[in-house]
């Protein structure tokens, strides 16, 4: 049975929990990483959040992609290909890390560009950040179950933060 969407308080431990990864994720990916991001609610301090780190690791280009998912997967991430969004690759966590989602793409990617956006944009306006939480909050009581549902629900917001639109 599929897990509910909960939303936890902020932990003070996502970000050491993201050096650890990023430690590892640069030790295997050496000179092929051009940044490791910490992006996502847990890389924004005081959102509550899935207790999950989201983390996007920077390669050249597409054509660097074979060698990324080789060097991944000597310390022990799994492919799992682009689960939907063109040109962001997905890969499973090796076991005895804190839970994480790791996406590898380009450095001119779109969706890159715009996790670190919205990210920057919650960082830097408190209000906004605990309006997200609110939302978050209030999603995850009515989809339950239903992650794909939560996750399109948050999607109206994302995109006005986005744009600059969103007002108080």
């Amino acid at each position: 049975m599929p897990e509910p969407v909960v939303i936890a308080a902020y932990d003070p431990a996502w970000p050491p929990q993201f050096d650890l990864i990023r430690a590892g994720l640069a030790r295997a990916m050496g000179d092929a990483a051009i940044d490791i991001h910490h992006v996502g609610s847990t890389a924004v301090a005081g959102l509550a959040a899935k207790p999950i780190l989201d983390i996007d690791l920077v390669i050249a280009s597409a054509s660097a992609m074979p060698e990324a998912i080789a060097r991944l997967a000597a310390a022990g991430y799994a492919y799992e290909g682009e689960r939907g969004v063109a040109g962001r690759h997905a890969f499973g966590q090796p076991i005895g890390l804190p839970r994480h989602h790791l996406y590898v793409c380009a450095q001119d990617n779109r969706e890159l560009a715009r996790h670190l956006t919205f990210r920057d944009a919650l960082r830097a306006d408190p209000s906004l950040r605990d309006r997200y939480a609110a939302l978050k909050q209030q999603l995850a009581a009515r989809f339950g179950i239903d992650r794909e549902g939560y996750a399109m629900a948050k999607t109206e917001f994302v995109e006005r933060v986005l744009k600059g639109s969103v007002d108080d």
